[in-house]
């Protein structure tokens, strides 16, 4: 197995409203993509992306404002073949704002780890943006 994303990012916004971009599917398609995705444990959804590579997963845990885990199934850059990993968000409340940390493991490419990285940023710097943060 290979290592897993640790990311942090801050945001001037209460645990509240960060919490919404992270569970309300109405603004999950403004920063990461279309989906059917509902902040309820053991609920099935999918990321549709506009170049095909869909993502499946299913909510494994949730305490609102708090943490929201969630399974991430797409398939391997590196041979097409699926493989599942988990999607980890940790909010901290701080005095000017919350913390935001993403852990994201389960890689079994290397090529997949890399891409999810980047990907990743790219993605919480539009929702940084969208919070006003930018």
């Amino acid at each position: 197995m290979l290592p897993e994303i640790h990311q942090s990012w801050f945001f001037q916004q209460p645990p509240g409203k960060v919490w919404e971009y992270l569970t309300k599917a109405e603004l999950l398609e403004t920063w990461l993509a279309k989906t059917d995705f509902l902040p309820i444990q053991n609920h099935p959804f999918q990321f549709s992306s506009p170049y095909g590579n869909d993502t499946t997963g299913e909510v494994l845990e949730i305490k609102p404002e708090k943490l929201l885990s969630y399974s991430w199934q797409k398939n391997s850059a590196l041979d097409n073949k699926p493989f599942r990993s988990v999607v980890t968000w940790t909010l901290m409340p701080k005095d000017d704002g919350t913390e935001l940390n993403l852990e994201h493991s389960g890689f079994v490419a290397k090529e997949d780890l890399d891409s999810h990285a980047s990907g990743w940023n790219e993605c919480l710097k539009l929702m940084s943006d969208l919070l006003g943060e930018g």
